[in-house]
Parts: structure tokens; C-alpha cells; sequence
């Protein structure tokens, strides 16, 4: 009975917590959306407040009005009036106190991660971390330039070492390419064996590629 009942858990929970996440981050959404119709009822006519208050409970509406946004911005500054304000916008917020050195850390890491030349996470690779016979996926990210590339002296690349079962947080590393056992598994294979804790095997065999690197840059 004990093993069809965690079989049922086995079922269930990866579903149970997809939801659970879905219905986190909409409350989210209508709580930022429910924040500024309060805004928007504080400075609009009284005659305005029923409708406001209407939308405040229509189901979703706050995701709709995030995702047409989003678009209207891309259709935006996708022109060359478009790019001309986003320069002025830019500039405008990294003269700003405190706000510039947040919002240009924000905005190297967001180039980096959603850039369409696809350098981020380009290839899932193995290291030795965090001592030698101790191994671990890692992503490349580029390889180190200027001053940093000078003071390394042999050719190295850039790693991110992802942490379990959260990879969103993680650790920098800078190692000599001859060190780095590139894999054939993809960058999303690599993830959800990271996020399982090892529990899910990327598909097919795993396999490490050729000791001389298809990809890493160089």
C-alpha cells in the first residue's frame, strides 16, 4: 500500500507544484495590477470609481495587461524613434544616485541572459568544483577580456556553477579551458539534472564530447 501511495506522490506532486508556482506569480501580477488601479482611483473623478473597481475583480487581467505591455514596448522601440527615447531613458536613469549602479548591474545581467546572439549558458560543460575529484555541471558564459584576460596570462573561460535545487543563485568561476570537459547533453538537459539533484538523467546516454571544445570560445 506504502509503494502505490508514493507512486500516486510520484504522479501528482510535479503537477501539484507546477500549479502552485503558476497561481504564485499571477497573485503576484494582480497584486502589482490591483496596487496601481488603487493609484489610479485616488487621482481619477468619483464618477470613474465603479468602473475601476470592476476591473479589480476580473480574474487574470492584471497577466493580459502585463503581456500587451511587454509587446506594445518591443513594437515601440523596435523603430528608430523607438531606440532614440530608450537612449534618452537610459541615460536619464544611470545619471540617477543609487539608482544607476542597480539598474546598470540589472540591465548588463538581462542583455546577457535574453541576448539574441545566444552567448548566455551556451554549452553545459563539466568542472572540477569545488576541489580537484569533485565534479560538476557547469555553463559556459564567454571567456575573460581586458585587464582580467591580461593578468590570467593562459586561455581561460567563463563559467557560471549553478547550485541545487535553486540555480538561480550560484558561483563565478574563471578556469583554464584544457580543465573543462565540454557535454553533449543540452543546456536544458544539464538544468533539470541540476534541479533534480541528479534524479532526472538528461535524454539518451550521457556522453562527454571531444576533449578539444566544439563551442567555448576561444
Amino acid at each position: 500500500m506504502k509503494k502505490y501511495i508514493i507512486t500516486g506522490l510520484l504522479v501528482w506532486l510535479p503537477l501539484a507544484i507546477t500549479i502552485w508556482v503558476l497561481l504564485w506569480v499571477l497573485g503576484i501580477i494582480d497584486g502589482v495590477f490591483a496596487s496601481l488601479l488603487s493609484a489610479m482611483q485616488a487621482v481619477a473623478p468619483a464618477s470613474l470609481h465603479d468602473n475601476l473597481e470592476g476591473l479589480r475583480h476580473i480574474p487574470g487581467l492584471g497577466v493580459v495587461i502585463l503581456v500587451g505591455a511587454l509587446l506594445l514596448t518591443g513594437v515601440f522601440v523596435a523603430n528608430i524613434f523607438g531606440q532614440w527615447w530608450l537612449k534618452q531613458w537610459h541615460r536619464l536613469l544611470s545619471n540617477i544616485p543609487i539608482v544607476k549602479s542597480i539598474y546598470s548591474s540589472v540591465k548588463q545581467v538581462s542583455d546577457t541572459l535574453f541576448s539574441s546572439s545566444g552567448n548566455a549558458f551556451r554549452e553545459a560543460v563539466l568542472v572540477q568544483y569545488p576541489r580537484e575529484g569533485s565534479w560538476t555541471i557547469a555553463f559556459v558564459t564567454g571567456r575573460p577580456s581586458g585587464e582580467v584576460a591580461e593578468a590570467l596570462g593562459d586561455e581561460h573561460v567563463s563559467l557560471y556553477v549553478p547550485t541545487t535545487p535553486n540555480p538561480t543563485s550560484g558561483f563565478f568561476l574563471m578556469m583554464p579551458r584544457a580543465s573543462v570537459k565540454p557535454l553533449a547533453m543540452s543546456v536544458d538537459e544539464a538544468l533539470k539534472h541540476i534541479i533534480s539533484m541528479g534524479v532526472v538523467a538528461p535524454n539518451g546516454p550521457v556522453t562527454v564530447a571531444a576533449e578539444n571544445p566544439r563551442n567555448l570560445p576561444g
